[in-house]
């Protein structure tokens, strides 16, 4: 019998736990990141890495070098990387979920172990609620109160299977299986369903909603495709199979006259779909995925095309992002949904990193180039203050210019910076410096428990600051950020004319969804943006205009579907 091919996400997860384990026993950082970046690379491949690597061809893909593809080796013949085992004898299992909780990294996580001979979350929790943790170098009873608090909300525990991903790892894969589906010869629709149709900032199972001509050999391509590793159920119009990825995919195949019927039904969300029902009752219809059925005669009616039906019903088409059960359908009912901003409204790119940053990956010439692609006339270069320090500020003004001149017409990169709110609220940078900037952004990346209201305030009545960036700090599915009254900082945004952000980065979408709809009804300029380290990242923008329509907002609410000199002409300086 065939031996079962560990999935890319399996061999991904084994290759951060040998980076955490790794970085508790004060192992070399470089090797860390190897371990790391390769972990991200296996987990986006859509091919199963192990094959590649049995054949002697995973280290073909960038960051997988020889070591790594004879660990993917190992798994497959022994079910674990040796290294891994290894080290797995040497730190208590337990004492790897303590790099879960806020303020404490590997050379934390090391002491707590060492020094109070706590291994387990259970122990760490009864250490922090008897004040033992204070007592160590780096923490404090402030540090021990957040520790306390995070345990306390459930943070560090092991995550069911369950658990929802980020929408920024399963959007490539739905758009790359529906343009799979769309090829096929039998084809005839084919649309993504559930809640990345709608752009939910962390999404479950993945769905399809297909007509085909010949609904079997559609079926057979869904589950035959190189990208599945497991077809966990298979009928004829009907299959559930997992990536290679880790992913679960569902594909329905239906007949074309109830397309709309179905699709509607499977996008959701269950609020909305309920309040449609609710209110359809109400009339004398009953609604379900089959049709619309009149309940006095028995009459069915079915649509192929999901607005037709929402106009049946008596509503203006409404974009899934909306379909939350947030005032959509009275809106819908009286025409009065806006006409959302699209991909292709933005003008500018107004937050994004260089290798002057040295988190980041791309040169601001490679930068240029891909945000040109990309159908940009312009890019805010918002490197991170604490790397620009003694010079080095002003020798990337050079580059700029650089740039600029060798671009020629058409494209102008800008002089920008993220400065740093400190814990006590000033800025990192002088006035004098952020006065001759072209865009300026201020964010929390320390302290969030302290104050940060306050000091978001503050950084907003400097004449300097442009925009308040990722407003609430927080990391989707690692932590939830800090606790911004965000009422206050919108009214206050409004009053200074500072701008804030979307932040498209998949783990961050900060604003969210209701953050964004409250400062785009008050009239704050939003820029949506992608904070882009890497080239490959100026993508994300996709998720940004998600969020941002999820917001209700428009075209005209974006700041940066406007060209350059329109933006600055709103900036509090012109």
């Amino acid at each position: 019998m065939a031996k079962t091919l560990p999935r890319n996400a399996e061999i991904a997860d084994q290759l951060d736990l040998l980076a955490d384990i790794s970085e508790i026993l004060g192992e070399d950082s470089f090797r860390v990141i190897a371990y790391r970046r390769a972990a991200t690379r296996i987990r986006e491949t859509p091919g199963p890495v192990a094959e590649l690597a049995l054949s002697g061809h995973a280290k073909d893909l960038p960051g997988i070098g020889k070591t790594i593809e004879q660990k993917v080796v190992e798994i497959v013949n022994d079910g674990e990387m040796h290294a891994l085992a290894k080290r797995r004898q040497s730190v208590p299992a337990g004492v790897v979920d303590f790099l879960r909780l806020p303020g404490i990294g590997p050379k934390t996580a090391a002491r707590i172990w060492t020094e109070l001979g706590v291994t387990t979350l259970d122990g760490l929790q009864e250490a922090a609620a008897s004040g033992r943790l204070r007592d160590l170098s780096g923490l404090g009873a402030r540090s021990e109160e957040k520790v306390l608090k995070a345990l306390e909300a459930g943070a560090g525990r092991k995550a069911p299977a369950e658990d929802r991903g980020l929408l920024g790892a399963a959007l490539p894969a739905v758009k790359a299986v529906v343009e799979e589906l769309r090829a096929h010869p039998a084809a005839i629709a084919v649309s993504e369903a559930g809640s990345v149709r709608r752009r939910r900032e962390t999404v479950r199972d993945l769905d399809f909603i297909a007509t085909s001509a010949d609904p079997p050999a559609l079926i057979a391509s869904f589950c035959e495709a190189p990208w599945v590793a497991e077809v966990v159920a298979r009928g004829d119009t009907k299959a559930t199979v997992l990536g290679h990825q880790g992913l679960r995919f569902d594909l329905r195949v239906v007949e074309p006259e109830c397309f709309g019927n179905v699709l509607q039904h499977f996008t959701g969300s269950k609020g909305h779909n309920v309040a449609l029902r609710e209110e359809a009752q109400r009339r004398g219809l009953s609604i379900s995925e089959y049709g619309v059925t009149t309940v006095g005669t028995g009459e069915v009616v079915t649509h192929a095309d999901e607005d037709a039906l929402y106009e049946y019903l008596g509503y203006q088409p409404i974009p899934p992002e909306l379909r939350e059960d947030s005032g959509e359908l009275e809106a819908a009912r009286e025409r009065r949904i806006p006409p959302l901003v699209e991909p292709g409204d933005l003008r500018g790119e107004m937050h994004a990193h260089s290798t002057w940053s040295t988190d980041a990956k791309a040169t601001i010439e490679e930068m240029v180039l891909t945000a040109k692609a990309r159908g940009l006339s312009y890019l805010c270069l918002t490197d991170h203050s604490h790397y620009l320090r003694d010079g080095r500020l002003e020798a990337q003004w050079r580059e700029i210019d650089d740039v600029n001149a060798r671009s020629g017409r058409g494209f102008k990169v800008l002089r920008g910076i993220e400065v740093n709110i400190r814990a006590d609220g000033s800025l990192d940078v002088d006035d004098d410096v952020l006065a001759e900037l072209d865009w300026v952004i201020a964010s929390l990346h320390t302290a969030f428990d302290r104050s940060p209201t306050e000091r978001i305030l503050g950084a907003m009545d400097s004449p300097h600051v442009d925009c308040i960036g990722h407003l609430s700090g927080r990391r989707i599915l690692k932590r939830p950020g800090a606790e911004v009254d965000v009422e206050r900082v919108v009214e206050h945004a409004v009053a200074t004319g500072t701008a804030l952000e979307i932040n498209s980065q998949p783990d961050r979408l900060d604003m969210r969804d209701t953050h964004a709809r409250l400062a785009g009804e008050a009239g704050v300029l939003i820029p949506v943006v992608t904070d882009a380290h890497s080239t490959a990242a100026l993508s994300y923008a996709e998720l940004g205009i998600g969020l941002a329509r999820r917001a209700w907002l428009t075209k005209e609410q974006i700041l940066n579907t406007r060209t350059w000199a329109q933006v600055a002409k709103l900036r509090k300086r012109a």
